[in-house]
């Protein structure tokens, strides 16, 4: 029998890493789920910290985790004050064995399995099309769906001991929806590699073949995270959604095509309040002090 999880208490903080507290964990508020607890939440500083906590699925990407962590990367997107969103899970332990393979057995039928496939499709487009950073923090085994969720965000952090892989091939069902986001990562080679062989990657191979960003050793993953998010809330909001947004719409075009949005979205950057600003602060040899908002400079025609 399921038992109603409310999401949203804000109160039971728990650090999930050990060097640091930039990352407390709270129970989300304002909705609930009829089930197990699978992720905790908590927002402090501007940054949003989503952890994976559900051991007993070596936090499997079920239905209904699926569904919380959409709902958790939606939720107040747009809010000024939100600058980062970090998706973790405990220190030490495995991010994410992929798919729950209970969800995809026969029994369940041909329905259900359309919509475990359809709400992994809208979790990995809701990172994407998040107006903010999507900062993956692993340390451990990302592996299958859950390669495929780091596969998406925009920033991978992970430790030395770390290790990704799609071996889903290994029971019978072959990693297609987790390749997705992984080649527009690697290079062909390296997913074809992965995905035919089932094989993983160790930390210094994925950053190597472009899978993550930056490698820390074991103990320095918050530090690390923190490093990042620090030089991204250093910036103009407006102008990393602007240029977000951007990065991930030109990949679509050619190369002229491509070119041609490029000027203009310069030339939109370049009306905001706060690219003025930047250029201004840059001569006068000051910090900048952002708007954080899509405003026009009064002064340009």
């Amino acid at each position: 029998m399921s038992r109603t999880c409310n999401l949203l208490t804000g109160r039971s903080y728990l650090s999930i890493f050990k060097a640091g507290k930039l990352f407390a964990r709270s129970y989300v508020t304002n909705t609930t789920f009829e089930s197990e607890k699978y992720v905790e939440s908590d927002e402090s500083n501007g940054v949003r910290t989503i952890t994976l906590s559900h051991d007993a699925s070596r936090n499997s990407l079920s239905l209904e985790m699926m569904k919380i962590l959409t709902w958790n990367l939606e939720r107040d997107h747009d809010k000024e004050s939100l600058r980062a969103i970090v998706i973790a899970a405990e220190p030490g332990k495995i991010f994410s064995a992929g798919h729950n393979l209970k969800e995809l057995t026969t029994a369940k039928g041909n329905k259900h399995h359309y919509e475990v496939f359809e709400t992994a499709a809208n979790l990995m487009k809701t990172i994407t099309n998040s107006p903010i950073p999507v900062i993956a923090a692993v340390d451990g085994l990302a592996a299958a769906a859950g390669c495929q969720l780091i596969s998406s965000c925009d920033i991978v952090i992970c430790t030395e001991r770390s290790s990704f892989s799609t071996p889903g091939a290994n029971f019978g069902i072959f990693c297609s929806t987790p390749g997705i986001p992984l080649v527009r990562n690697v290079p062909q080679k390296i997913a074809s590699y992965m995905l035919y062989t089932g094989l993983p990657l160790t930390a210094q191979e994925a950053l190597n073949a472009g899978l993550v960003s930056k490698v820390v050793p074991n103990d320095r993953l918050y530090e690390g995270v923190k490093e990042t998010i620090d030089a991204i809330k250093a910036k103009s909001r407006a102008v990393v959604q602007l240029g977000k947004k951007f990065l991930f719409e030109q990949q679509e075009l050619d190369l002229s095509s491509a070119y041609y949005y490029g000027t203009e979205i310069m030339l939109q950057n370049l009306e905001l309040k706060d690219a003025q600003e930047g250029i201004k602060s840059f001569v006068e040899k000051r910090k900048p002090v952002w708007s954080n908002k899509f405003e026009k400079d009064e002064g340009l025609e």
